[in-house]
């Protein structure tokens, strides 16, 4: 349960906004490194988030990194990651996105940790899935997360990302590479992969180096 009232933080309605993100760590160095407090002071920052949105009436995502490994302190233990999760779901969040930051975790990983969340109460509609593609396990991950009930996943245009405090993290998950996989898995996502691979390359032009994402680059290849 949510503990003492926290104190506030801001004043006022922000015009336009329903929803907002607070982000924490599965682990302690990284909360160091990232946010530059402890693991306890971050949950703390965002319980007092989280209450001010909920006083607000704005929905809330929680975001756990470092859910599968950690560049400084390696394998993250399965009950440290529900601990947390835990945490900012009773603070009040609707839903908690986990974080493969460094891209680490495989199907094993991801099933073990589904399955502890679920017998520890947490419902696989309050959990997303955050994937990173350093390990090309990606969608592998996110057919494990299928299979165990998350319908929710965080992916990026073109594959673009990563994290500057993370050692070795490559960038998100293309998003035009979960859409060709849930389309063909019979999931309609209602989105225009033509469309979306045109604004990945347009961003990839900009940014001066190719697209990392192979659906996009063999989307191209078919056009020419």
């Amino acid at each position: 349960m949510p503990g003492p009232e926290p104190a506030r933080v801001g004043a006022g309605r922000s015009p336009g906004v329903d929803d907002i993100a607070v982000v924490v760590s599965a682990t302690e160095r990284f909360a160091h490194e990232n946010l530059n407090t402890t693991l306890e002071g971050a949950i703390e920052v965002a319980r007092s988030v989280v209450w001010s949105a909920r006083e607000r009436g704005w929905r809330v995502r929680g975001y756990v990194s470092m859910c599968f490994g950690d560049p400084w302190e390696g394998p993250v233990p399965t009950g440290q990651v529900v601990s947390v999760t835990r945490q900012l779901l009773d603070a009040g969040c609707d839903e908690v996105s986990l974080g493969d930051t460094i891209g680490v975790a495989t199907p094993g990983h991801v099933t073990e940790l589904l399955s502890t969340l679920n017998g520890a109460g947490v419902g696989m509609d309050r959990v997303a899935l955050h994937c990173h593609d350093t390990y090309g396990q990606a969608l592998a991950n996110v057919l494990a997360g299928l299979e165990a009930g998350v319908t929710t996943f965080d992916a990026s245009a073109g594959g673009l990302g990563g994290c500057p405090f993370a050692r070795s993290a490559t960038g998100n998950l293309a998003t035009e590479e979960l859409v060709w996989m849930l389309e063909g898995l019979g999931i309609d996502t209602g989105v225009d992969l033509e469309s979306l691979a045109a604004a990945s390359r347009w961003m990839a032009e900009r940014l001066g180096r190719p697209a990392p994402s192979r659906v996009v680059a063999a989307l191209a290849g078919a056009a020419n």
